[in-house]
């Protein structure tokens, strides 16, 4: 496997993307018709790219709301890092600049033989292709007592909105010496190292605000993603604040006691101040009723031109798909939605198809001032996606390389967040 540096990584991705989005030509100047249901970054990119190519399309977006805010970075919010107005972005330059139309509604159908979304509101859009980014729902039940009304005392803050802001203000009034419980779930589930970032930066804010505090990681793992890093990190910077604790130890997570705000294992109950508690994952909801998902609770799509293999002639992208070796991540559901956008484009104008290449690079913070990144590159294969070349941090890089890294994020986020939504 060839090790990339993350100069030429970011190269390779530029001038890949650049090349796969021009369409050859159109087949006719008649205006094909693309329904995208779901704004995230999945949904928002496949309809820019779609929407700024050479093809003759008109581009529907369709989204419940006006304002969408990234769950990447919300741990710098919880840790007092960010506002949350920096993590929200509104679709009026897709609209005004690119042209597409923007409705605030939510798809309640879709006739794949008459090619019809039927909205919640009652309307119907009539479209050539349809492409979906539902993201994630949570699985009922997946921890006993853990539902709709314990969300509310224990929130998970997985969906950037108003879970993120309720937690942030329950480890704000914490008193020190608290415990805070992360229940981290199994896999898979989005943003794979984003829950122990979550740990490292809640540490950060605990060591200028309450320091006495401890944070207790409830894993349904074993094992993690940049284990070897973190660890060192939580060593370094947080000696004794952070005890993780694996599903090998405690049997795993079985039940929750709201009342007595306690996380439940096989082998022992843990009493917490402030409780986050992240639940097993699947498709979001749309997916699960078009019968999108298989029994894993994920959408299996061809790796080319990312159409469901349940039911041709629809689309999906981001976290709800089955995507081999990629993560569910942003970056991954960027690529995958201008590998699709490309595959739609080629499907409207009659253009040759060709194999897409596939990325995903991902910052994670340590401290403020210390991050990491991977840089991997993908190709389908077999019918599915794997890992062609991977540039990973390594535990023993120096300060300063780490302190580059936090730099490089902060500016990575700007120019990704413009890349997705104008």
């Amino acid at each position: 496997m060839k090790s990339w540096t993350r100069r030429e990584f970011g190269g390779l991705t530029g001038a890949a993307v650049l090349t796969a989005l021009r369409p050859r030509r159109a087949r006719s100047q008649a205006k094909a018709k693309v329904a995208v249901i779901g704004g995230g970054v999945g949904g928002a990119t496949v309809a820019r790219y779609l929407a700024s190519g050479t093809a003759p399309v008109e581009v529907t977006l369709v989204e419940p709301s006006g304002l969408y805010s990234t769950c990447f970075f919300s741990n710098h919010y919880l840790a007092g890092l960010r506002s949350f107005e920096s993590l929200t972005h509104g679709y009026e330059t897709l609209r005004r600049q690119y042209g597409i139309a923007v409705v605030h509604d939510s798809a309640a159908m879709i006739d794949p033989v008459a090619k019809i979304v039927g909205l919640s509101s009652g309307a119907k859009l009539s479209y050539d292709r349809v492409v979906l980014a539902p993201g994630i729902a949570f699985q009922d039940r997946a921890i006993d007592g853990y539902d709709a009304a314990a969300m509310q005392i224990m929130p998970h803050a997985w969906k950037t909105g108003a879970q993120t802001k309720l937690l942030r203000k329950q480890l704000q009034s914490m008193e020190d010496g608290g415990v805070f419980v992360l229940v981290v779930p199994p896999d898979p589930f989005r943003c794979p190292p984003a829950p122990y970032e979550r740990a490292s930066l809640v540490a950060s804010y605990f060591q200028r605000h309450k320091p006495r505090s401890k944070i207790l990681v409830l894993d349904a793992k074993s094992t993690f993603t940049g284990q070897d890093l973190f660890q060192d990190a939580w060593q370094r910077h947080y000696p004794g604040m952070i005890e993780w604790l694996p599903a090998e130890f405690t049997g795993g997570v079985k039940a929750v006691d709201v009342k007595a705000r306690s996380v439940i294992t096989a082998e022992e109950t843990f009493k917490a101040a402030v409780a986050n508690v992240i639940p097993a994952q699947k498709a979001g909801h749309l997916a699960q009723q078009l019968g999108l998902a298989d029994r894993s609770g994920w959408c299996p799509v061809d790796p080319i031109t990312f159409e469901s293999t349940l039911q041709p002639s629809i689309h999906l992208v981001g976290d709800a798909i089955i995507a081999g070796d990629m993560p569910k991540s942003a970056f991954s559901a960027n690529s995958q939605a201008k590998a699709c956008a490309f595959s739609v484009a080629s499907v409207l104008t009659g253009s040759s198809r060709s194999t897409p290449h596939l990325f995903n690079t991902c910052y994670t913070f340590l401290a403020p001032d210390d991050a990491w990144s991977n840089a991997i590159s993908y190709k389908p294969l077999a019918g599915t996606i794997r890992t062609e070349h991977a540039f990973i941090s390594k535990v023993d890089e120096s300060s300063e390389m780490r302190r580059r890294a936090a730099r490089e994020a902060e500016g990575w986020y700007e120019a990704f967040t413009r890349d997705v939504f104008g």
